[in-house]
């Protein structure tokens, strides 16, 4: 009898070990990244991220350390594939948009054997480097802009000027006829005028002229023949400022090009316009534009998160992602969609929402499941706080209360990473409900399936209220669904299995770590703010 007992404790045992493994296979399958320029990318302000040499500058040696953080085996890994590094060459502003020399790391930053080696050590854990490539504009200490300017100077009272004596002249758009002084600097007193869209101390280039154009060619295989695996441009709608056409052929010529060197190379645009306008944008066989529709403090994702119960915003969802897939894939059928919720112009995402917790996940959780390559601002996987000024957008990552390798952040910052709503990330690691963790989880599940970054959308038939999104992604001939209660409330959903062909819950990510969804049937409970992928 004691036998027959011990026997039965043993087996009883055995089932509950079996059952505890079956619930963590569901919860973390195996990794499916493929390598591709499908990714998640983390957008990275140097200057702010981590500082190695105690200067109080956030440098390449900095973020190195961190790269762990950033993709790994590590359970406390964010799980990011791609990095999009805001400009590292030299400049002579703390944000670095006014290039002076091409070739050259900021000093503050380190050398070019330091973003050599960042370039090897992000290869080795899968992370894929997009740099900032800034051509729209230079310094106005640039060699090609003192140069033509001191030509100019050096002009005699009614000569004219010539390329065939100075080709940097050509290289930027010098007038004698200013129609709009508040865009247009006079270069001394010579009644020669520069155009800088932004700033005086950032004179525009003369894309047109065809030396500029081989002088940026030349520029970018630099880098690629690196190994950098891809460019953002800035500023691209205003290569010809009101003039979406010259700026589509720019496009056009910068991404023939840079394929021309490396066929895979990845190039994303920032082009802060309407929906219409980016999509009008990819005749230019780019890649990817941001989605300006999607993020910022107007986008859709900030609006669903904000809007109350009730409101069809599940049906608003859905209609968007369709919108976005029919309307871009008609301009380029190769399209990668960039989704984001903030960047480094923005007030930071949670100021969209008030700190409040739950929408801050909910934001993150409908972004992380777009398709194409989804970005996250650093810091935002924390919930870091900052508005109004730039500076303030671009505080110092908020690493630890204790870390003495924090830098300062940008001078002329009226906020502090100590004012913070969140913890910082150590704190965060140890809270399985925190923002960050939410985050790790959702880039898992991103990783998990290929489906959710390539599929192709489509609506889902089934039975449920304004506050649930459910569609499939189709993807190689594998299809998944995605269900999102978008409500403060546990909904029960009730979905097609003869439609939407699935059998089981593939994953999910949930507010609390320890919620679940359940599936009986064709009904799946979906808890508050839950995503559910079925497959």
């Amino acid at each position: 009898m004691k036998y027959a007992k011990s026997m039965f404790c043993i087996l009883l045992s055995m089932m509950l070990i079996f059952e505890g493994c079956q619930g963590k296979q569901e919860d973390k399958r195996e990794l499916n990244i493929i390598d591709d320029n499908y990714r998640t990318y983390y957008e990275v302000f140097l200057y702010s991220y981590y500082d190695s040499n105690g200067d109080g500058i956030g440098d390449i040696n900095g973020l190195i350390s961190k790269l762990d953080y950033i993709n790994s085996d590590s359970d406390k890994s964010l799980g990011c594939t791609g990095i999009w590094l805001m400009p590292i060459m030299k400049s002579t502003t703390y944000h670095k948009y006014d290039v002076v020399d091409y070739y050259t790391i900021d000093e503050q930053y380190g050398t070019m054997d330091d973003f050599q080696r960042l370039i090897e050590e992000c290869h080795k854990r899968g992370i894929n480097i997009v740099i900032d490539m800034v051509f729209n504009h230079t310094s106005d200490e640039h060699e090609w802009f003192v140069s033509a300017t001191d030509y100019l100077k050096s002009l005699k009272p009614g000569e004219i000027p010539s390329e065939a004596d100075n080709k940097y002249f050509g290289y930027y758009n010098f007038t004698q006829t200013v129609e709009n002084s508040a865009v247009y600097y006079e270069v001394g007193n010579t009644g020669w005028y520069y155009e800088a869209q932004f700033w005086d101390k950032m004179p525009d280039l003369n894309l047109d002229n065809e030396d500029v154009r081989h002088e940026i060619e030349g520029i970018a295989k630099y880098y690629i023949d690196m190994g950098v695996d891809g460019f953002r441009l800035d500023a691209a709608k205003e290569f010809f400022t009101g003039s979406s056409d010259k700026n589509i052929e720019v496009l056009n010529w910068f991404t023939n090009y840079v394929k021309s060197v490396k066929e895979d190379t990845y190039v994303v645009a920032e082009v802060w316009d309407s929906f219409q306008t980016i999509a009008a944008y990819y005749k230019s066989g780019i890649d990817s534009i941001f989605n300006y529709a999607y993020g910022n403090g107007e986008g859709l994702i900030p609006a669903i998160a904000k809007m109350p119960d009730n409101t069809k915003k599940g049906e608003r969802l859905r209609d968007a992602m369709l919108k976005v897939q029919d309307t871009f894939s008609k301009n380029n059928p190769d399209y990668i969609d960039a989704s984001f919720i903030s960047n480094h112009d923005n007030n930071r995402s949670s100021c969209y929402v008030g700190n409040n917790e739950e929408l801050i996940k909910l934001m993150a959780g409908i972004n992380l499941m777009m398709s194409g390559s989804s970005y996250i601002y650093y810091g935002e996987e924390i919930g870091m706080n900052g508005s109004g000024a730039d500076e303030n957008k671009r505080l110092p990552m908020y690493f630890s209360k204790d870390d003495e390798n924090i830098p300062n952040g940008p001078e002329g910052a009226t906020q502090t990473i100590s004012e913070s709503a969140f913890a910082p990330v150590d704190e965060q690691l140890k809270d399985k409900d925190s923002i960050l963790n939410y985050y790790i989880r959702a880039i898992r599940l991103r990783n998990e399936n290929p489906e959710i970054l390539r599929g192709e959308v489509a609506a889902c038939d089934g039975e449920y209220d304004d506050n649930v999104c459910v569609i499939t992604k189709t993807y190689n001939d594998s299809t998944i669904v995605v269900i999102y209660n978008l409500s403060g409330e546990s909904k029960q959903v009730t979905v097609s299995k003869d439609s939407c062909d699935y059998s089981k819950i593939q994953g999910y990510v949930c507010n609390k770590a320890d919620e679940k969804p359940s599936l009986k049937g064709e009904e799946i409970t979906v808890p508050a703010y839950g995503i559910v992928i079925l497959k």
